[in-house]
This record gives structure tokens, C-alpha cells and sequence, in this order.
């Protein structure tokens, strides 16, 4: 099979291709990063029909390119990829975040508390909707670790990882924690050290999801 994962940070390649070689070594990968998107969005503050545009026209590059599924990487653009799921139905046109929030009800039920990790602010404006719409009893209790992002930005891995762990502690009274960037995910044990609480990322998740969708 191969799997078209498509990128608006460049942060988000690696922690993807991991949860691949861990979980489905056996997918093809092709990568596609327009990095501008997530400039665009943070210098715009909301999306726009040209930003869903620019989508459209990303997923019909990786169907040309024979994708067999699809998976989206950031998680500020839901509106945005659920037109492409719409569009090019039945191919499965995957949001970052869906698997995870399918697993996150597994695990700690319909109506718990959880702390919504990510390093892009757009992001905790985009993902409180999904939930509602696929986990309505959920409560969020939102988090934003911006240093975490600028640490990485910088190369600095470890950073990333403590200033996510730091910012955690806000949120370590909840249920649950998740982590909504696929960036994030490298950080996921210094964040279940810091809280004591369990912590769902987004790669394995969408992997997971992905594998049992196109091999049954």
C-alpha cells in the first residue's frame, strides 16, 4: 500500500515515519511538506476557501501519485481535510487526531477530563469541534506549550521535551492527556513522568487506524 502523508510542519515527518516502521513497516511512504500552510494560517488567524484550495490540490497530487490512503499531519486544518475526505471518497482521507480521539474514548470513557496538549496554538482552536463531534462528553482542559515549539524550531529536542513536560503540569489533573500534534509525540514520556497520567498520541493512532482501513 502506499500512504501519502502530507505535512504542514516539517516537525511532524519524523515522529510519522517511526510509528510506520514500528507499526506497518511494510506501507510505502510518500511525503509531501508545504510548510507555508502553517505561516499562512498563524499570520491569517483563521482558514479561508483558499486554504481549502490548497489542500484539494495537495490530495490530488498524492491520488495522481496512485496514494492508496491518506493522512494529514497537522491538526489545524480539520475543516480543510474534511472537504479532501469528502471529495475523494472512498480513498480514506485521514484527519491527524480521529484515530486518537477513537482510542482516547477507549481508554478513559466518554465523559472524562482531559488536558489537550500542542505547540501551535491554531491547533487548540481547531480540535475542540472534533471532539465535540465525536466525544461530546469529553471536557478539555486546553494547553499550549509554545516554548516547546520554539525549542524544537531551534533543534533543540530535549528542550521540547522539557517545556512540554512543564507546561503538562497544568493539566495533571485530568483523566487523560492528549497530545494533538504529531510533533508532540517524541515528548510523551517526559509528559506521562510529569503528570502521572496516562498520554495518547497521534502517529500510532493514525497508523493503527490506517492499517485496518486498506488491510482489514
Amino acid at each position: 500500500m502506499r500512504i501519502a502523508l502530507i505535512h504542514a510542519l516539517k516537525h511532524s515527518v519524523a515522529p510519522i515515519e517511526a510509528a510506520f516502521a514500528a507499526l506497518w513497516p511494510q506501507a510505502r511512504l510518500a511525503n509531501l511538506l508545504d510548510d507555508s500552510l502553517s505561516a499562512d494560517l498563524a499570520r491569517d488567524g483563521a482558514l479561508t476557501p483558499r486554504m481549502t484550495e490548497r489542500f484539494l490540490a495537495l490530495t490530488r497530487y498524492a491520488v495522481a501519485c496512485g496514494a492508496d490512503g491518506i493522512l494529514f499531519t497537522c491538526s489545524a486544518f480539520g475543516p480543510c481535510i474534511e472537504e479532501c475526505a469528502r471529495v475523494f471518497a472512498p480513498i480514506p482521507v485521514l484527519k491527524p487526531n480521529e484515530a486518537m480521539i477513537e482510542e482516547l474514548l477507549a481508554t478513559v470513557g466518554p465523559n472524562a477530563r482531559v488536558g489537550l496538549m500542542a505547540t501551535f496554538a491554531p491547533t487548540l482552536a481547531s480540535m475542540p469541534p472534533e471532539f465535540a463531534a465525536a466525544a461530546p462528553g469529553i471536557r478539555l482542559e486546553p494547553c499550549l506549550a509554545a516554548a516547546a515549539l520554539a525549542a524544537l524550531d531551534r533543534g533543540d529536542g530535549a528542550g521540547h521535551d522539557r517545556e512540554a513536560a512543564l507546561a503538562a503540569a497544568g493539566v495533571a489533573g485530568c483523566d487523560a492527556i492528549a497530545l494533538a500534534q504529531f510533533s508532540l509525540a517524541r515528548a510523551a514520556p517526559a509528559i506521562a513522568a510529569a503528570t502521572g497520567r496516562p498520554v495518547l498520541t497521534t502517529p500510532e493512532s493514525a497508523v493503527r487506524k490506517l492499517k485496518r482501513l486498506l488491510e482489514g
